[in-house]
């Protein structure tokens, strides 16, 4: 299974976005990829007001431009995520969606922790602008793809790994995540974050990051990877608007299981979680 993280340099400039997504998404379709993940808030990247302005239902234009891709290339692909309206609501939702290579819509996971930090010099506020989700999404795919449970998460997300965990034991085998990491903690947590969370789970990692500067604060770090579970960088994108991708030797993955098998040797019934949390 051959799988590719795209990276980009999304911006205010919706059109700009999408089309520089589309061109990356073939080049990667043509370069075998049978699974590609863009990054977080693809189509439009900027300040809360531009979020919220550029929000759109999962009907819209922006996924309707992911589904046609998917379908005229037979792949599946994971829409990186965007500011999803829902009718009646205030805020939006920040929505990663799945896309089948039939082109309709498979799974959809809406970000459940929100970046609420200081770090940097910057203040950043999801919650101003998006309502976190609640539930865990695993998504096992079919077609040439049958047997890969994918488990669906973003950016931040990245830090809790009790999400991660509940993933692996619903079956995931490869792990997506759509991000637009920082420089600052980038440059120190990124690899490092995905890596262990290969490890712990003994699963693939496709980060799919966003990459340099966008208004009105934002400085990306880039370096979108592919991780397999023994948490070897299979692939590290360059600092610049590209692809990378990797083979996914699902194989491989099984024989770490069975050699080490951390996920079969939990002991649930001796976890408990405190009643407060000491912070």
């Amino acid at each position: 299974m051959r799988a590719a993280a795209i990276q980009l340099n999304s911006t205010g400039d919706k059109a700009r976005n999408v089309e520089t997504a589309e061109r990356l998404v073939r080049e990667a379709a043509a370069d075998g990829a049978r699974l590609a993940v863009l990054p977080e808030k693809w189509n439009l990247l900027g300040d809360s007001a531009t979020q919220l302005e550029g929000a759109e239902p999962l009907d819209g234009p922006t996924i309707a431009a992911a589904r046609t891709w998917a379908r005229e290339l037979g792949i599946h692909l994971i829409a990186g995520s965007i500011a999803e309206r829902v009718e009646g609501q205030e805020k939006a939702f920040n929505t990663s969606t799945l896309i089948g290579p039939d082109g309709e819509l498979e799974a959809r996971y809406r970000k459940i922790h929100m970046f609420d930090v200081d770090v940097g010099g910057v203040v950043y506020r999801e919650s101003d602008h998006d309502e976190p989700g609640d539930e865990v999404v695993t998504v096992a795919l079919g077609g040439a793809l049958e047997g890969v449970t994918l488990g669906l998460t973003v950016c931040y997300d990245l830090r809790f790994p009790e999400l991660y965990r509940i993933l692996a034991v619903r079956g995931a085998t490869v792990v997506t995540v759509p991000s637009a990491f920082t420089l600052e903690t980038g440059k120190d947590h990124w690899e490092v974050l995905l890596r262990a969370r290969a490890i712990e789970n003994q699963a693939f990692m496709v980060g799919a990051n966003q990459v340099g500067e966008a208004p009105p604060h934002y400085r990306s770090y880039g370096r979108s990877a592919i991780v397999d579970p023994w948490g070897v960088v299979l692939a590290q994108a360059p600092d610049e608007e590209c692809f990378v991708a990797a083979d996914l030797d699902l194989k491989l993955q099984d024989r770490i299981r069975t050699v080490l098998p951390s996920l079969a040797n939990r002991r649930p019934a001796s976890y408990s979680w405190p009643e407060e949390a000491h912070v």
